[in-house]
């Protein structure tokens, strides 16, 4: 019989590259047909491209084909379905082992995607994208990320169940699978992550480990030699073992006996083979990384028992693959009947979990925020933000998250609220303990999943061990809100070491990231109302320790378009001053100090240069005027980028060395950031 693989979904010309004649098997040779099936389909994808990784899916590809076929509940043609389990390929460079998945299984992935895989448009990147691939729950590559993910997944079905599951409808009932290899485990952030899913007993998290024994540089014995099972045992995690990676039947029995167990994260060690079928390259490095080439392809078809034909899909494959619409039509309709009857019985509850999923945000949410005014105390801008989110946090129940055990200094703590803990699920204050890199990218996961808004805090100098979660949240443009204290060299004492001078420009140095550093407690009210409403990239709080005189205009100010004039000269001016943070109150006694020597000074707060340089253009002039050449921009980090704002003739005063440890006034003294020095550069600027 003749197939047609793509017709389903998106019609293939018919041709000979993907028809293949065959009788149907018996249940075990079609089992072994449909892996060998995956393996052909991996290889011919990488071969085309003439780029990829083949040897891990051809590894993988029972493990793959047990999960998406009989062990995941999931709806191909309605990949967003939200009762759906999970699955995330942690090692994303095994991406064509996905994409011959999805496609197999129905997901709207046609043959002809497959055949453009890691060319320009084409819906099969080198790793997978969340939002670009239909089925691609999230965007990995950078090893350990994946794996981290999963937690977030899983910690987010936990909530969820708890918040709205109710005697008799467990609207949210799914598992998080993730698959994983040798260079996944040995990177910290999935150490970090393992550790705190093991603490937490997140028993519906199951990692399916390929232990195949090999890394790009050679055989793994050369750098990982430790027991990976104890570690996870000593985690908390149920550790089972599948002594033959090529059996379908045992990898089936291992889910079963990790699904089994509710109290303990599961991993599955499965014992592969890197390039399994190839004569040649078969537990080689050299198939990690690298087309097998075109006659070891042939080999390997002959020695699995395929044809030698390009992208070849027996119809017992692909009839026996698309079963999973079905079945995945049927659980969802169940789902949705349970749904219906919930929301009859539980119809407040259910109109929450509605609101949760699509990320709605009630009416009302912003008003009555905090109010600070000049003649109030100066306070912090971490304080500030600590009292907004209390506000936030009662009006938002979404709202969740924590810090890398630095709630006290970064006030990331939801009062009157239970913390998220292993029998408590329906806390939403998360410990994340000392693990700023699983943090990040647990965050991630968690919003992946849908029905959570995440926050996490650190001090902005641990940013950096956060950083690649930043860039892939950015990536895949998730609002996550990350709250970064004690944003500079007025750290003080502590010294150098955590004294951020050069971490808010590499921020800004990401896309999609928008970097907010406000100047005073109004403008900190202001950000957290702009990050909530933030829907398409994650947002960077930047915030001091040290106390902030509150400014005018207060609660007026036009944080939304990035930087607005919040003190000016009576006619045109003669001299901008402009800054962001604690910067600004330098700025405006500076201003005095100028205006009382005849200078007309307006003084901008530019908390951020993303905002600002999405505002018209017309509001940038207004604000910045060209004819006004005269200009010093002051921020207390490195001056990169300034330039692009001050101009040939302007100046910056910056800090381009690391800091010191004295007393934070001592150290802005020390290092320029005072009203004198700030007057005489101005002075030096009006003289060009």
């Amino acid at each position: 019989m003749y197939a047609q693989p793509g017709a389903a979904l998106r019609p293939n010309p018919l041709t000979k590259e993907n028809l293949i004649m065959t009788s149907t098997p018996d249940p075990g040779a079609l089992d072994t047909l449909c892996i060998n099936t995956i393996r052909a389909l991996a290889m011919d994808a990488v071969e085309k491209a003439n780029s990829g990784h083949p040897g891990a899916p051809m590894g993988l590809a029972p493990a793959g084909y047990v999960l998406f076929t009989r062990l995941m509940k999931h709806h191909p043609q309605k990949p967003d379905w939200l009762d759906r389990d999970r699955f995330v390929l942690s090692g994303g460079h095994a991406s064509a082992l996905l994409y011959s998945l999805l496609h197999l299984t129905g997901y709207p992935l046609c043959l002809d995607d497959l055949k453009a895989f890691r060319q320009w448009g084409s819906l099969t990147p080198g790793h997978p994208e969340h939002g670009h691939t239909p089925g691609v729950e999230t965007t990995t590559g950078p090893l350990g990320q994946g794996f981290a993910n999963a937690v977030g997944l899983a910690m987010a079905e936990r909530h969820l169940a708890a918040r709205f599951n109710q005697p008799g409808f467990a609207i949210v009932d799914h598992f998080t699978y993730v698959m994983c290899g040798d260079g996944d485990l040995m990177e910290g952030v999935a150490a970090e992550a393992a550790s705190l899913a093991g603490h937490l007993k997140l028993g519906r998290l199951i990692c399916l480990y390929d232990d195949n024994g090999i890394s790009i540089e050679g055989a793994t014995a050369i750098t990982f030699t430790e027991d990976v099972a104890k570690r996870f045992a000593a985690y908390g995690w149920q550790v089972i073992r599948v002594a033959e990676g090529n059996d379908p039947e045992l990898i089936f029995k291992a889910v079963k006996k990790a699904k089994a167990d509710r109290n303990r994260p599961s991993l599955v060690i499965v014992k592969t083979q890197i390039a399994h079928g190839s004569p040649n390259k078969q537990g080689s490095h050299e198939a990690h990384g690298a087309p097998l080439g075109k006659q070891e392809v042939c080999l390997t078809k002959e020695c699995l028992g395929l044809p030698a034909d390009e992208f070849c899909i027996p119809q017992a494959v692909f009839d026996h693959c698309r079963g999973c619409v079905e079945r995945g039509r049927k659980a969802e309709a169940r789902w949705l009947r349970q749904f219906k009857a919930y929301t009859k019985a539980h119809p407040q509850l259910a109109d929450d979990f509605v609101s949760a999923m699509s990320a709605f945000l009630p009416k009302g949410w912003d008003e009555n925020l905090p109010v600070f005014t000049p003649d109030q105390p100066a306070v912090a801008t971490r304080v500030a933000s600590g009292k907004t989110l209390q506000v936030l946090a009662r009006r938002l129940p979404t709202l969740m998250g924590g810090s890398a055990d630095l709630a006290p200094s970064n006030n990331t703590f939801i009062k009157d609220v239970a913390e998220f803990q292993a029998g408590s699920y329906g806390g939403r204050n998360i410990r994340f303990g000392v693990r700023e890199h699983a943090m990040g990218a647990i965050l991630n996961g968690m919003i992946l999943h849908n029905g959570i808004r995440p926050y996490g805090g650190t001090f902005l100098v641990f940013a950096d061990y956060m950083r690649p979660a930043i860039r892939l949240a950015a990536l895949m443009k998730l609002p996550v809100i990350y709250v970064f204290t004690h944003d500079s060299v007025a750290v003080g004492e502590d010294g150098p070491t955590h004294q951020p001078v050069e971490h808010v420009a590499s921020l800004r140095a990401i896309p999609n990231l928008t970097v907010i550093r406000p100047a005073d407690a109004n403008e900190t009210v202001a950000a957290w109302r702009t990050a909530i409403k933030a829907t398409s990239g994650p947002v960077a709080l930047i915030l001091s320790r040290q106390n902030l005189p509150v400014l005018e205009p207060g609660p007026t100010c036009n944080l939304a378009q990035g930087a607005y004039v919040v003190a000016d000269a009576k006619g045109q001016p003669d001299l901008i001053l402009m800054a962001s943070g604690s910067e600004v109150s330098l700025a405006m006694a500076a201003g005095k100090r100028l205006e009382q020597e005849g200078v007309g000074v307006r003084v901008v707060s530019m908390p951020s240069w993303e905002l600002f340089e999405a505002a018209a253009a017309d509001y940038r002039r207004q604000v910045l005027p060209p004819a006004v050449t005269a200009r010093v921009a002051i921020e207390a980090g490195i001056a990169m980028g300034w330039k692009q704002y001050v101009g040939e003739r302007g100046a910056v005063l910056g800090i381009d060395r690391f800091g010191a440890s004295a007393p934070g006034p001592v150290v802005m003294e020390k290092l320029g950031f005072t009203v004198d020095a700030l007057v005489d550069l101005a002075r030096k600027v009006m003289k060009k």
